[in-house]
């Protein structure tokens, strides 16, 4: 059996199509769950759509989770095969471990993703969709999130999607004593009661489309806000934090419309739902300002060069203990400085080709296209190395090939203790 990730994510698909893509996500890995798929974990979150999964051939379950998305959605075979970039083997480790560690967020180093991953990894043990290679793979990259938090102050600015976001809405809302009501019953709208309440605002009450929300509410304190009710709820609120991540729209312009009739104050909607709860053209109406998430990304902050660096060496050192023995593990140093020059150089290359906010499909389609040649030929590159190393390690003669490394590429393959913290990724049990 191998490991196989399909992604879709705000770096290579545009976020209409990342919505379109997550419907369905409950039912994906009970579809898809055959004689070719063993397990299947469905990371679906608001700015990515990620499948990972333990496959006898990664070719034909490739093609079944293509054609379950496709019965599942409204695009076709074609499309969802080009938004798909394929991770395979250790390849795979890596992207899962990035995107725990936040590496590969809107907001680089939120810690929002960690909760989300975990949250998978559950529903997909739950469900029994979780293969034991699946499992080891999530938990240790829990244990890697945990690992880069603590020791690179990654994230320590506690900047998040949800932060960001909220930043944006500072023009239009006094959030001390503001009316909020918050859509949907998810994480995202758990962090946000917690969020709205810190920022002094009053949480009027929660609406969920699903008619979900009576333990939610009872769990928050909170009236429930019925359908029957929505439109008197946004007359009365200032701001609505929308993220339930439904099948369908929930704030129509017509219904904005109608509550904003009896208003003398402006609507502030902030929609973080990866299928979007807020209509188009609902931000035309006088008076009525909506955040989305394309606006997010283009306000996102950046992280300081030498915390990324450090993270990504504890990544790399944490890949390289996942796929690496016990008798190999004297060349793990050779490994990670080996990934860290392939990787390194392939990620510059990458952010080079991926578009800016606001660029059309075809440069989306273009980018995922060059990016997914590169990794393969990075894989190409890695693959014999990365073998051997782990041969001449279990016959002994693991010195040899340090020194050849550091000949021939010129690397330090003696990486810091207190960059690869080995002892916290190996012993550190999910918490």
């Amino acid at each position: 059996m191998a490991l196989l990730s399909l992604v879709a994510s705000h770096h290579n698909r545009d976020l209409n199509t990342l919505e379109q893509l997550s419907v369905g996500a409950e039912r994906l890995g009970s579809t898809v769950i055959g004689s070719t798929v063993t397990g299947a974990v469905v990371l679906p979150t608001c700015n990515r759509f990620e499948v990972y999964l333990d496959v006898a051939d990664p070719d034909a379950a490739r093609a079944e989770v293509v054609s379950a998305l496709s019965s599942m959605t409204s695009l076709d075979v074609a499309a969802i095969d080009a938004s798909l970039i394929a991770y395979e083997g250790d390849d795979a480790v890596e992207h899962l471990m990035s995107v725990s560690a936040g590496l590969e967020s809107m907001v680089v180093g939120e810690r929002e993703i960690s909760g989300q991953v975990r949250r998978a990894h559950i529903d997909a043990r739950e469900a029994g969709h979780l293969s034991p290679a699946l499992d080891r793979l999530f938990q240790s990259a829990l244990r890697t999130s945990r690992v880069v938090a603590s020791s690179t102050g990654l994230g320590t600015s506690g900047r998040s999607v949800m932060s960001v976001a909220f930043d944006l809405a500072d023009p239009t809302v006094a959030w001390r004593g503001a009316s909020a009501l918050v859509v949907g019953t998810g994480a995202l709208a758990e962090t946000g009661v917690g969020v709205l309440r810190g920022r002094g605002a009053r949480v009027s009450g929660v609406y969920s489309p699903s008619g979900r929300a009576d333990d939610f509410a009872a769990r928050y304190e909170l009236p429930v806000v019925t359908a029957e009710r929505l439109i008197d709820a946004l007359e009365e609120a200032d701001v609505v934090l929308a993220c339930s991540g439904g099948e369908s729209i929930v704030l129509t312009p017509n219904l904005v419309a109608q509550a904003m009739n009896s208003r003398t104050h402006s609507l502030t909607l902030i929609d973080l739902a990866l299928h979007r709860d807020v209509a188009d053209g609902v931000e035309l109406l006088r008076d009525v300002h909506v955040v989305r998430l394309e606006d997010v990304k283009s306000h996102a902050p950046e992280e300081s060069m030498a915390a990324l660096e450090s993270a990504r060496a504890i990544v790399a050192h944490a890949v390289a203990r996942f796929s690496t023995g016990e008798s190999g593990r004297s060349v793990d140093p050779a490994i990670v400085a080996l990934r860290e020059h392939v990787f390194g150089l392939l990620e510059r290359e990458v952010a080079r080709v991926r578009p800016g906010p606001g660029a059309d499909v075809s440069g989306y389609v273009q980018a995922a296209a060059t990016e997914e040649a590169l990794r393969h030929f990075a894989r190409s590159l890695l693959h014999t190395p990365t073998v051997r190393a782990k041969e001449l390690a279990e016959s002994g003669q693991s010195d040899e090939y340090l020194s050849a490394l550091s000949i021939l590429y010129g690397l330090d393959v003696a990486v810091p203790d207190d960059a690869c913290p080995a002892q916290e990724i190996d012993d550190s049990g999910e918490r």
